[in-house]
């Protein structure tokens, strides 16, 4: 089977859809070395990096930028196009922005559809034109793969497509999440980013979804007892505050007079997450909404316990391996019950480090298959 990816995304480890596709196309070289994929790049990109060794990268074009309408043209034109000139059996979207039209059976990856829940995510006319364009491709799709059962529903309230074209392909942390391994970096970790000897952390982006108002109302609790000598760290890049998306958490953290307890260590490199999830006593995760949600996951796998939102996602994908709260409150509560309580830290460890065992990226490859047997099958029945 030959199977051709859009690479829009490679090399931006930063997003999702970027670190979905790197690790999805090594996970699918180790599960079946016979698969010929091949890494269709945009003209901005004709060198990507750490491409894995055996898939053959297509290039169109050398030079240019990644604006907005180069993308639409590139989703829409080239990378069917290129996808049909190279002979490949299936074309994979690995993010949600298939083409319209394809000669070649295609699969698009939808991890969530985030901006039709919440509309702010769509504001503009541009962004609400491609979320339009985006959402008839998918329709249009051969079929979609989704990251939990959750989004899989909300693709089928919201898309309208049915759920016999719908395959939900878990995530995994990657094996550099562990108690272990690469401890002797986590000194360095830990100068470089200024971290206390004990802290409680968020890592993460801020839009409203994330819920870091909720966190900040919960370390009022927390700060009274344990701030001092335990403050809370919030790791991301921050972005540029302003409502409705990004209401300014460094104002509201202010106006709770808690600026004493809270340290803002801005953006964390790819390379260091692993150990700053081991070096936190809790990590926190109080996000609403997420299509799947790992970095909870992440730092379970790293041996930290985890506190986060009770919903769908953490019901499904987090289960007993998190404390999950519904309030600030709450919350609190947990915080200070992991950072006390010894028994308990020590049993929400081992929940956590056995509930990231049931995800692994070769089931994700494996799963990722049957969707594309499903999608060429189909196709064929339709001819």
């Amino acid at each position: 089977m030959h199977i051709a990816y859009n690479g829009w995304f490679w090399d931006t480890p930063t997003a999702g859809s970027g670190q979905y596709i790197e690790r999805l196309l090594r996970a699918l070289r180790r599960v079946e070395p016979s698969l010929k994929l091949s890494l269709i790049v945009p003209p901005h990109n004709p060198n990507p990096q750490n491409v894995p060794e055996g898939v053959e990268v297509v290039t169109t074009g050398n030079g240019g930028s990644a604006g907005k309408f180069r993308k639409v043209w590139f989703e829409q034109r080239t990378f069917p196009r290129m996808a049909t000139k190279i002979g490949a059996d299936i074309a994979h979207v690995p993010y949600w922005g298939p083409p319209l039209a394809s000669e070649v059976p295609m699969v698009a990856s939808v991890l969530d559809v985030i901006p039709l829940i919440y509309p702010e995510y769509a504001m503009g006319f541009f962004n609400r034109l491609y979320l339009s364009l985006v959402s008839t491709g998918a329709r249009g799709a051969n079929h979609i793969i989704t990251l939990s059962n959750t989004s899989a529903s909300d693709i089928q309230e919201w898309l309208h497509i049915p759920a016999e074209k719908i395959t939900t392909t878990y995530l995994a942390p990657d094996q550099q999440y562990h108690p272990q391994m690469g401890r002797e970096h986590d000194k360095a970790v830990r100068e470089k980013y200024n971290l206390p000897e004990h802290f409680v952390l968020y890592l993460g982006s801020f839009d409203r979804r994330k819920q870091i108002n909720e966190l900040l109302l919960a370390y009022t609790y927390v700060g009274q007892a344990e701030g001092e000598n335990i403050p809370l760290v919030i790791a991301g890049r921050e972005p540029k505050w302003r409502q409705p998306l990004f209401p300014n958490m460094r104002q509201y953290a202010e106006q709770l007079n808690i600026t004493d307890y809270v340290r803002w260590v801005g953006f964390v490199d790819e390379e260091d997450k692993p150990s700053i999830y081991r070096l936190a006593d809790v990590f926190v995760f109080p996000s609403v909404y997420e299509g799947f949600g790992l970095p909870p996951l992440e730092a379970m796998a790293s041996g930290t316990p985890v506190v986060a939102w009770e919903a769908s996602y953490s019901d499904e994908i987090l289960q007993e391996g998190a404390y999950l709260v519904d309030s600030a409150r709450s919350m609190a509560g947990a915080i200070i019950a992991l950072l006390l309580q010894k028994p308990f830290h020590d049993t929400m460890v081992n929940q956590g480090l056995a509930q990231a065992t049931n995800y692994s990226w070769r089931k994700t490859a494996t799963e990722t298959l049957i969707a594309y047997e499903t999608a060429l099958s189909g196709s064929v029945a339709n001819r």
